[in-house]
This record gives C-alpha cells, sequence and structure tokens, in this order.
C-alpha cells in the first residue's frame, strides 16, 4: 500500500513570511487559541537588503504589538529631510532642510531606517513565545476551494485544500502535505502564486523609470548625509536614506536603455552592477563625492511598476496582502509600511470570527478599507514618482519640475506617507454618524495620541498605549466633570443603563465580565489630579483601578491636559469613543446616541451567553 502524504487542519494558513505574512502571523499567534500555519519557500530568512524604513504610524502600530522599542532602539531615525537642486555652476546645492514629518499628531515625528531582515527578526522572537516558526523550505502546489455554498458559510468547515511540497524533503512522502484550512492569506509578494491561482488581476501600468539601490557604509563629504535627502540634478534625481550601523541606501535613478534588456522590456540585473550604479550616483551628487568605505552590502536595479489587485479576497476564505495586491515606487516608503498594515488590518477581523464574536460580514470591510487605500497609493505614487523622476528646472530648461512644485507636493502628502492620513470609509465598522460630538478625532482614522493621568497614582499614560493590538474593541467613556451633583445623577443613570443585561457590553461578552474577553473599557474624566476620587464613580466605569484617567497634566505641569478641547469634547456630558482593535476609530456618539452605539455594535458582534 503506498504511503500516504500527511495532512493536518489548521485555521490560518499564511503563504509567504515578509513583512506582511509576519505581521498577520504574530498577531494571530498572539491572539491565542488559533492554529496557524506559515510556510515561505526561501530556506532561510533575509539578513540584508529589501525594504528600508518605518514610518510613524507603523512605529504606533508596532507599538501596540510591544515591538516598537526595539525598531527604535536599532534603527537611524530620521528627523529632517534635506533638498538639494542644480546649481547655476553644473552639480548641485542645497536648497532647504525641514522636518521629515509635518503631521502635527505624530506621536513619533520621524522615520526610522532600518533593513526589513531586523524587522522581520522582532516578529520571529515574538511568534517563537508563543510557539510558532515559519516552516520553510515549503511551497504551494495546489490550492482548491470548496464551491459548496453550506460548507462556506459553516465556521466549522475547512474548506480549503493546499497541497505543499518541502523542498528539503528526501523522500516522496516527506516532500508532499496537504493541508485543510479555513482561512489562506497569501502574502507571497508581488509574483504571489496565490494570485495567480485564483485569477486575480493587477491592474495598472509599468513606467520607463528604472532605479538603481546599493546599501554601503560610505566615505563621503556630503553634508547632509545623515538625513533623508532628495536630490535632483541634471544627471538625474538620487535619494539617501540614512540607516543602522552607519549604513545609508542609494536609490539612485539610471538611463533606461542603458539597463533594460530590449528583448523583454524589463530591466537586466546582468546590465548593471554596484560600480555602475555609483558611477551614475557620483556625477548626481557632484561636486561632492561618494564612495564606499568597504563591501557593498547590497543592491538591486528596478523599473517602477504601479499596479493594484482587481480584488484582494475571494469568498471572504482566500485574502491576498501586501505586494501581491499593490506594487509601486519605493520613493514615498509604502510597501513594506502598506503590506504590514495590510494584514495589521485582516488579522484582527479573523480572530473575531473564529472565536465566535463577530460575523463573517465583517471579513469583506478588509477588501473596502486596504483597497481603497492601495488605489489612493497608487494614484500619490504616479504623481510623486513623476515628480521626482522628472528633469529638474534649470536656467538652461524652464520646462523642467521646479523645487516649489515637488515641495509643495511633498509638504501635501505628509499626511499619507507617514500613515496617519489614513481614512477609512462609511461601513458596519466605521459609523460617523455622531462625528460632531468629536469634531478632531476623524472617524475612521487612527485615534490620536494624548497623554493622560491616571486618577489612582497621578502616573501620566500615552492613550494610545492603552490601545494594544489584543483584538478588543476599546470603549473610551469621556464622562466629562464629575463635580456637580447634577452630572453625578446624569452618571449614575448611565451606569445603571451599562449594567442592563440587554446593553451591548453586556450581551456581548462572556459572563457579563464587560472588559473581558471582547471589550476593553477606559473612563477618561474632566477632573483633578488633587482632589478626584476614582471611587466616586460607579463601578461600571472603574473596572480596573488603572482604568480611569483624568484629563490633566502630569506632577511637573509639563505634560497632559486639554485632552477634551484637543478631541473637541465637551465637559458637560457623557460622550462614547468606540476605538477597534487596530486602533481607529469606529464611531464617536453622545450619551443621548447610547442606542446607536447598542446597533452600530449589533450589526456585526454576535451575542454571547
Amino acid at each position: 500500500m503506498p504511503l500516504q502524504s500527511p495532512e493536518s487542519s489548521v485555521d490560518v494558513l499564511i503563504i509567504g513570511a515578509g513583512p506582511a505574512g509576519l505581521m498577520c502571523a504574530n498577531a494571530l499567534a498572539v491572539a491565542g487559541g488559533i492554529e496557524v500555519k506559515i510556510i515561505d519557500q526561501r530556506p532561510s530568512k533575509i539578513s540584508v537588503g529589501h525594504a528600508d524604513g518605518l514610518h510613524p504610524r507603523t512605529i504606533e502600530v508596532l507599538q501596540s504589538y510591544g515591538l516598537a522599542e526595539r525598531m527604535l532602539r536599532e534603527g537611524s531615525r530620521m528627523y529632517m529631510c534635506s533638498f538639494y537642486n542644480p546649481s547655476h555652476t553644473g552639480g548641485i546645492e542645497f536648497t532647504t532642510r525641514v522636518p521629515d514629518v509635518t503631521v502635527a499628531a505624530a506621536r513619533f515625528p520621524f522615520k526610522i531606517g532600518l533593513h526589513q531582515g531586523a524587522i522581520e527578526d522582532a516578529f520571529l522572537d515574538s511568534m517563537a513565545q508563543h510557539n510558532l516558526k515559519v516552516d520553510r523550505p515549503v511551497k504551494p502546489l495546489a490550492i482548491e476551494l470548496s464551491q459548496d455554498q453550506e460548507q462556506l458559510r459553516s465556521l466549522s468547515s475547512y474548506p480549503i485544500k493546499v497541497t505543499l511540497a518541502h523542498l528539503d524533503g528526501a523522500t516522496d512522502v516527506e516532500k508532499l502535505e496537504v493541508v485543510h484550512a479555513k482561512y489562506v492569506v497569501g502574502a507571497d509578494g508581488a509574483h504571489s502564486w496565490v494570485r495567480k491561482a485564483f485569477g486575480i488581476t493587477m491592474d495598472g501600468d509599468q513606467t520607463n523609470y528604472v532605479w538603481g539601490v546599493v546599501d554601503m557604509v560610505p566615505d563621503t563629504d556630503f553634508p547632509d548625509i545623515r538625513h533623508r535627502a532628495a536630490i535632483h540634478s541634471t544627471n538625474g534625481s538620487l535619494m539617501i536614506i540614512p540607516r543602522e550601523n552607519e549604513k545609508v541606501r542609494l536609490y539612485v535613478q539610471l538611463s533606461g536603455e542603458d539597463f533594460v534588456d530590449p528583448g523583454t522590456g524589463r530591466v537586466s540585473k546582468s546590465k548593471s552592477s554596484p560600480e555602475k550604479i555609483l558611477e551614475v550616483a557620483r556625477k548626481t551628487l557632484h561636486p561632492f563625492h561618494i564612495s564606499p568605505l568597504s563591501d557593498v552590502e547590497w543592491w538591486t536595479i528596478y523599473m517602477i511598476g504601479q499596479r493594484v489587485a482587481s480584488k484582494f479576497s475571494v469568498e471572504d476564505r482566500v485574502f491576498i496582502a501586501g505586494d501581491a495586491c499593490h506594487t509601486h515606487s519605493p520613493k514615498a516608503g509604502q510597501g513594506m509600511n502598506a503590506s504590514m498594515n495590510d494584514t495589521h488590518n485582516l488579522a484582527w477581523k479573523i480572530t473575531q470570527v473564529l472565536k465566535g464574536w463577530a460575523n463573517p460580514s465583517i471579513l469583506r470591510t478588509y477588501e473596502s478599507e486596504r483597497r481603497k487605500y492601495a488605489q489612493d497609493l497608487i494614484d500619490f505614487d504616479k504623481r510623486y514618482a513623476a515628480l521626482f523622476s522628472g528633469k529638474p528646472r534649470t536656467s538652461a530648461d524652464q520646462d523642467g519640475i521646479s523645487h516649489e512644485e515637488f515641495f509643495k507636493a511633498y509638504k501635501t502628502a505628509s499626511g499619507f506617507t507617514s500613515g496617519m492620513g489614513i481614512h477609512y470609509g462609511p461601513s458596519v465598522i466605521v459609523n460617523a454618524k455622531h462625528q460632531c460630538f468629536a469634531e478632531n478625532l476623524v472617524v475612521g482614522q487612527r485615534m490620536i495620541p494624548q497623554i493622560f493621568v491616571r486618577a489612582t497614582d497621578a502616573r501620566p499614560v500615552e492613550i494610545q498605549d492603552l490601545l494594544p493590538a489584543d483584538t478588543r474593541f476599546k470603549i473610551l467613556i469621556f464622562l466629562g466633570s464629575a463635580n456637580e451633583e447634577s452630572r453625578m445623577t446624569e452618571i449614575n443613570a448611565l451606569a445603571n443603563e451599562l449594567s442592563s443585561p440587554t446593553i451591548f457590553l453586556q450581551r456581548c461578552s462572556m459572563d457579563g465580565q464587560p472588559s473581558a474577553p471582547m471589550f476593553d473599557l477606559i473612563t477618561i474624566v474632566a477632573g483633578k489630579k488633587e482632589n478626584f476620587n476614582y471611587l466616586n464613580i460607579p463601578p461600571v466605569f472603574r473596572p480596573h483601578w488603572s482604568k480611569v484617567l483624568l484629563d490633566d497634566t502630569d506632577v511637573t505641569g509639563k505634560v497632559g491636559g486639554d485632552g477634551y478641547k484637543r478631541f473637541g469634547i465637551s465637559t458637560e456630558s457623557v460622550t462614547f469613543v468606540i476605538v477597534r482593535p487596530d486602533g481607529y476609530v469606529g464611531m464617536v456618539a453622545p450619551v443621548a446616541a447610547l442606542q446607536d452605539v447598542q446597533e452600530y455594535f449589533a450589526s456585526f458582534l454576535l451575542p454571547r451567553h
């Protein structure tokens, strides 16, 4: 009798262990109680090259998983961006230097230069603590998705069958494995096998912009080598990204005809070398010189493609993420950042469905939110890449791109390139009906940072640090002032209402415990640390002593305070702010609209018993 290939069942199979795949795997592993398998066909993780930067919103996201401190410690911070343009004498000259992040609500007002391998290591170490590792070298051979609608609707079924090949298997039996999965996430790169297996097209264009990339420790007299630098010269454009351990990355605009294979129309690495790329970089940087102090660590060339997948999911069972569903130029540094934020958006939704907390319809919001973002990203990238790759204006060429034109686009795009301007549109989990009750907390955008002080010990706390990516919705209850008797009457009445067995806190929680596992309730009072007694507010508003905050300064008077004013929330009444598990504001509502909050959760959460 022939030996059978081993078979197994998992909740989620992730194909691809790059940034998108690892973000997804780590999020699911941290959530707990989910069977996850992640595979990658590379025999080992990457150690050099590839993506190289983290933007402010991505740092916030990593912070929500407890991973940001490592990046902050290991990476190079980019606080400023320098601009150089053609000089009258031929060569380039300094034009201006500005903050690299200009969004006022930035918790981390800088970007981080750090190679992709170090970022992946942080995920791998976190996953190891939850007994999850990447299976490698393993590649998918076949995938079948059941067409049985009953199977697709059933949360107990495993409607996806994937045949895997273990590339290091010694025998036929060891080489093949069959995995049955409830969900599959294809995070397998720009040439995604998963995307092709389901006939999903990539819509968009290939540009004729060719760029070379070199990672090295430089020997140079260029004064802005440790700033991010955007350089336009008559020889082409160049971008400098300072990196960890004194390294820099150079993005060098190349002449297409010199590096493209005329037969295929694609860039040919055989036509290039790090020496050729550096030769172009030296001409662009003139009169400054640059050369590697030692060997070039990594290099590549590429042609910019700007494409978005026609769809991001199949039957809400198979999803694609990262480069598998959008490709664009690296100039705005969105590749790895966008990829990780794709699966940050997806993982909590899969978790809530698998745990029986949420209706599977919530999974549709992954495509509606992230595909819209990807389309916006491509539209932006087309404009930005054209400006960056275009000829600069000079006294001899008045038709070129002026510094003012490029600089205006740079400043306008800051909210987008920092990741902090992402705005998810109306859906079952985004309801802006009562936006006016917190004018500056934009529903559909991320919860902005603000320091409050804990009522119990006056310790200053950043509100974002109380919003970990733990798959729970955070219910922020802004009680307003709690001094007058009339206000306490209103607060006590609300406490009684929130204790009702028909209210969402009780209906959608286990054993009537509102803070676990589906909600985390945080109360914020407009009060002073010197005289506020947190025991004066009803128990429902203080599920734990650490969950009552005051809108006051810390003991030094230097941080905190004015949170209500900053958010645009009244201190004269109660306001609810619902923050999704991914840190985005899902809804704001006044106390009079408690029924709307009830209906918001009832539209996608399943009642518990």
